[in-house]
């Protein structure tokens, strides 16, 4: 996995990355770092791809076990260091699984085997953080 970020000097702190996939993303700093609020956060960059990288496991493992589920919203909340370098200390994943008839005692798993066994995001994140793990289900009609 490769990825090549470039600083944007005409857009003050902005840079764009490149992914080895070939897709572009663009990351802004704060205007009081220098930044023109163009784009998100780097920080907010790595708080969206460990919430991704959780949803797509827990996606995953309920359709292979056959479960009809239609949605997956994960809100991510995070605390961070008061002091340099300012890592993340808490992070809260509240996971919204919608679909028809679907257990709870799935999702539940779904989301514990995502966290203690696949996704590598947070996997690294725990090393700095606390994460805490709800979900809800929410019954669609079939």
């Amino acid at each position: 996995m490769e990825c090549t970020i470039n600083w944007m000097p005409a857009s003050g702190m902005a840079f764009s990355a490149e992914t080895g996939s070939g897709h572009l993303l663009t990351m802004d700093g704060a205007p009081e770092g220098g930044g023109r609020n163009l784009a998100p956060r780097p920080m907010e960059t790595l708080l969206a791809g460990a919430g991704a990288c959780t949803a797509y496991d827990v996606v995953l493992i309920l359709k292979r076990g056959r479960h009809a589920i239609q949605g997956c919203q994960v809100k991510v909340q995070a605390d961070r260091a008061e002091t340099d370098p300012k890592v993340f200390t808490r992070i809260g994943m509240h996971f919204v699984v919608s679909g028809s008839k679907l257990p709870s005692a799935a999702v539940d798993r779904a989301v514990k085997m995502s966290y203690e066994k696949y996704c590598s995001a947070t996997a690294m994140l725990a090393k700095t953080a606390v994460i805490e793990l709800t979900f809800e289900v929410v019954d669609l009609p079939c």
